[in-house]
């Protein structure tokens, strides 16, 4: 259940602020209240951590694309430099 301190969320989950403050305020409801918002509330958290990994690989990718791009427009400085001292000979 959300009331025992060792389900909150911590701090180090990197989870918003907000989503912390729920998880107290949904611990601190009566007993009966709490499993009501226990299922929605994983929920959500389980949503934020997915789009972290997400955000995370989609930067990762963005990083390598960018890295792939300068290896090709250095390959393609090189080619043209090469044609041209073909065409000037």
């Amino acid at each position: 259940m959300i009331s025992s301190r060792s389900r909150l969320p911590r701090h180090d989950d990197e989870l918003p602020n907000e989503l912390v403050e729920l998880a107290r305020q949904i611990a601190a409801l009566p007993p009966e209240l709490q499993p009501a918002l226990e299922k929605p509330f994983s929920q959500v958290v389980e949503s934020v951590r997915r789009r972290r990994r997400i955000l995370g690989v989609v930067q990762e990718a963005l990083s390598q694309l960018r890295l792939d791009i300068k290896y090709l427009m250095f390959d393609l400085d090189m080619t043209k430099r090469e044609r041209d001292e073909l065409l000037a000979d």
